[in-house]
């Protein structure tokens, strides 16, 4: 395989099948480069700065006019007390058509004078050809013009390179200046390392670079490619790793980017790596060149992942031309590699692997794999932290005599494409949003959608949900099989009974993530009760405006307790063509989206282009707001146990499988549920941008690797210290035991709220491990009620632990550690005062076991 490094750095020329010329340009230096000066307007960058923290601020709302913008702040570290903010739209966002910026990459700070300015510019979010109207071919032929540059997708992570007010070099990865205190190194701090070494090879320092790129008001843009640090696609041995410079982009609002050849001579001057590059003055060109390079999937001898084709562009033939840019990827045979690595992952810890494509080449290259991990015992680990991996695949390959680009285009031949029998099948609990996108789907598309709530009790009723969906088939290419499917014996049972019918049907699991639970499941019980009680008795059988809500919670929780995830190495979720991955979370246009894109690849024949953003907003609109129930099936919840008490003539007690007194055996503690809002607000106040970096660097990495807990509460005591505390344990218990016998027509398995707390939130304490804030429990208001008893001798709120390995139950370690020798020097513990007095209004209630 070529090094990158020893490569031409630019080639200009005409190119013709089978075969084309190259030769090498000579680039001037750059004292000879004249970078056209475009400086920032202060007005421009205020109203950018305005519309960038409005949009931070609208939450997700509905309708075609809504987009949010997460805003993030960061200390520059070794500056003069910089901190930059970072703005980044959701994906799908950056195809409409009243964004403020398009910038992929965007960083803004104040100066000295307190004027806001742009600290680091990335490219305009460009699109793969056919991804979107503007990357037609047909519009890209009207509405462009040359020179075309096309730019080999180098294999690595983005970086961003500007100088700030103090002569300080900020270097960024996409949307992170990343931490000099993270346990490993990030993208950015990567990318500093490899700054340096370039820039000292030219005798320069990174100061002398800040002071360059600030004078020009630019930010270099380039591709850290190191496989010693993280291994992709395309290998970069010793001589080819390093920071590869592709583009300097102006800090202004609209996009201004400089020519390959001013890249190049930059890179020239301060000793970075240059990304090759091709140059055709006409689209034609382009499109043989680009056609030819796809039937192999290599140019220049290599492998590669694709081009960015760098031109000019405007709207319809009018108006002034702008930079713009548009992406060529290949999908294989990448996706094949990346199969590879995950099978050779799942061989290596003992499990069965997952093959859903390229069956018989992959089960040849596992031969290899497990033949090698044999005879060289220690790949096993060094595979397990992303090395080794392309050496395995090279190996394989060689071995075998083929490329994958020619692996690929012998199966091509004799392969069919799918175009019907496909069943798509939500797994998720109550709220997940799987109804609204299905409908919206076949409001898209006009696929087949079985919904079970839709269908009366009856014996057999998952038969007649199976049979329903095998008469859809025959009319439509897709159907969606709207049910929960959360757990495995209702998958088997489905591709039972659907597989002797329809044999070639193909399922695609849609599953909206819930594990691992113990993580996941508070912040989804939080947005999915939401969800399930405002939409009230908009559906067939949960009534939640009708019913009591902890009745509706109760149901909820049963889903909950129940749900089993995709398990592709065992029966039945081995048959599944496709798991695609949804985040519970997340609106529903952003599943939707996921969906659609994700089945356009799979099965091009059924989902032939992706619809715009405008087609997707409609049809969400719709199964939003135009789509009403119409059956009411929600006398069915609860009729068999109605039943069984008229006989026993007794109808306000529970049968004795489910009394109160059976039920407290499961509890596993009580506490006091505080509000995740208020909660984080305070917790965030306490880390202003200009806190200093090592007292915020716990909380940074809690951030950042999203362990601050998504729900906060006072535990009052938990089963643990029953025996300890048997007055405070019974005194809960029999506390909840009453509530329950108070409540006799509700359903005895809900978890019911017992009274509502105060607590004040008096400081937060945290070491290495974890964080957490001391509690006061406040004296009830009602002067009659009793105080709440707290068995921990610290009442406290845990934030969150730097690992799952760390359990929040150390806590209490901590705390005492607190009590006993304070906090600074060399405690190893630091604290923060809550200023002022802060009274949150929690409820007291208590959680069941998972046992």
């Amino acid at each position: 395989m070529a090094s990158a490094a020893t490569a031409p750095t630019a080639i200009r020329g005409s190119f013709s099948l089978p075969a084309y010329r190259t030769f090498r340009v000579d680039i001037p230096r750059i004292s000879t480069v004249k970078f056209k000066m475009v400086q920032q307007d202060v007005g421009e960058v205020s109203q950018l700065v305005q519309a960038l923290e409005a949009a931070s601020k609208k939450g997700k709302g509905k309708g075609k006019q809504s987009f949010t913008c997460k805003k993030s702040t960061f200390p520059v570290v070794g500056s003069d007390n910089i901190s930059v903010d970072s703005w980044k739209f959701m994906d799908w966002d950056y195809k409409r058509g009243d964004l403020p910026t398009y910038a992929r990459g965007l960083f803004t700070t104040r100066r000295k004078d307190g004027a806001p300015e742009i600290a680091v510019r990335g490219y305009d979010k460009f699109f793969n050809v056919d991804e979107v109207n503007d990357t037609k071919w047909r519009n890209i032929e009207n509405n462009t013009r040359g020179p075309y540059e096309l730019s080999v997708k180098e294999n690595g992570c983005i970086i961003f390179l500007s100088g700030l007010e103090d002569d300080t070099l900020l270097v960024c990865s996409k949307h992170s200046t990343g931490s000099r205190n993270d346990a490993e190194l990030s993208h950015a701090q990567a990318g500093e390392q490899w700054i340096e070494r370039h820039v000292s090879t030219v005798g320069k320092s990174v100061k002398d670079l800040a002071r360059e790129l600030r004078q020009m008001n630019a930010t270099a843009v380039g591709e850290l490619c190191d496989d010693s640090f993280e291994e992709h696609v395309l290998a970069y041995d010793e001589s080819a790793a390093g920071f590869y410079l592709h583009g300097i982009n102006y800090n202004v609002p609209d996009f201004r980017t400089c020519p390959g050849s001013e890249v190049h001579a930059f890179a020239d001057k301060w000793g970075f790596k240059k990304a090759k590059f091709v140059e055709y003055d006409d689209i034609d060109s382009v499109k043989r060149f680009l056609d030819g390079c796809a039937e192999s999937g290599t140019w220049d001898g290599r492998e590669t992942e694709g081009f960015v084709v760098r031109c000019q562009k405007n709207e319809g033939g009018k108006g002034p031309y702008q930079d713009w840019f548009f992406k060529y990827k290949f999908e294989e045979p990448y996706l094949m590699y990346r199969q590879w690595r995950e099978c050779t992952k799942a061989v290596i810890v003992g499990k069965v692997p997952n093959i859903k494509k390229h069956k018989k080449i992959t089960e040849e290259y596992l031969k290899y794999a497990r033949r090698q991990l044999i005879q060289n015992p220690h790949l096993a680990k060094e595979y397990q932290h992303n090395h080794g991996i392309i050496a395995m695949r090279e190996g394989f390959l060689q071995e075998r005599g083929l490329k994958g680009s020619e692996i690929i285009a012998m199966e091509a031949e004799g392969q069919e494409e799918v175009k019907n029998d496909v069943i798509l099948v939500p797994i998720a609990s109550l709220g997940c949003g799987k109804t609204t996108v299905a409908l919206a789907l076949t409001k898209l598309f006009g696929w087949g959608h079985v919904q079970n709530d839709n269908i009366p009790k009856q014996k057999n009723k998952p038969k007649k949900f199976a049979l329903d969906i095998t008469n859809l088939l025959a009319a439509h290419p897709v159907v969606i099989a709207d049910r929960n499917n959360h757990m495995r014996r209702e998958r088997q049972q489905l591709m039972d009974d659907i597989f002797p019918v329809v044999p070639r049907a193909r399922f695609v699991a849609l599953q909206y993530v819930h594990e691992p639970k113990g993580q996941m499941l508070p912040g989804i019980r939080e947005v999915t009760r939401r969800r399930v009680l405002d939409r009230g008795d908009n559906h067939q059988t949960i009534r939640a405006g009708s019913k009591n809500s902890e009745e509706i919670i109760g149901i909820m929780e049963g889903f909950l307790s129940r749900f089993e995830g995709v398990d592709t190495d065992r029966e039945p979720d081995k048959s599944f063509d496709e798991v695609i991955d949804l985040d519970v979370s997340a609106d529903s246009r952003g599943n939707l989206e996921t969906v659609v894109t994700t089945l356009h690849k799979l099965y091009p024949q059924i989902v032939k282009q992706v619809p715009t953003p405008e087609e997707l907003d409609a049809a969400l609109d719709w199964a939003m707001s135009d789509y009403q129930v119409q059956i009411d099936l929600s006398h069915q919840y609860g009729a068999k146990n109605q039943k069984d008490k008229n006989k026993k003539g007794t109808q306000s007690t529970p049968t004795p499988s489910v009394t109160p007194e059976s039920l407290a055996k499961g509890i596993e503690y009580f506490c006091i549920s505080l509000p995740a809002a208020e909660v984080s607000e305070v917790l965030q106040s306490l880390f202003p941008p200009s806190t200093d970096p090592e007292k915020a660097r716990v909380y940074r990495q809690l951030a950042n690797s999203r362990r601050i807990q998504p729900t906060f509460h006072v535990t009052l005591i938990h089963r643990a210290s029953k025996k300890d505390r048997p007055e405070v344990w019974d005194g809960y218990t029999q506390q909840y035991i009453q509530t329950m016998k108070e409540k006799p027509e509700s359903d005895p398995t809900v978890t019911p709220a017992l009274a509502p707390a105060r607590v004040r939130l008096e400081r937060l304490i945290w070491d290495d491990r974890l964080m957490a804030f001391v509690a006061r429990i406040m004296p009830p208001e009602d002067e009659e009620q009793a105080g709440w008893a707290c068995a921990n001798d610290i009442p406290h709120v845990t934030v969150g632990t730097i690992s799952p390995q760390v359990k929040p139950k150390e806590s209490n370690d901590l705390l005492q550690r607190w009590h006993q020798v304070g906090s600074g020097g060399d405690t190893g513990i630091w604290e923060a005062e809550i200023p002022g007095v802060k009274v949150v209004n929690g409820t007291v209630g208590l959680v069941m076991s998972r046992r």
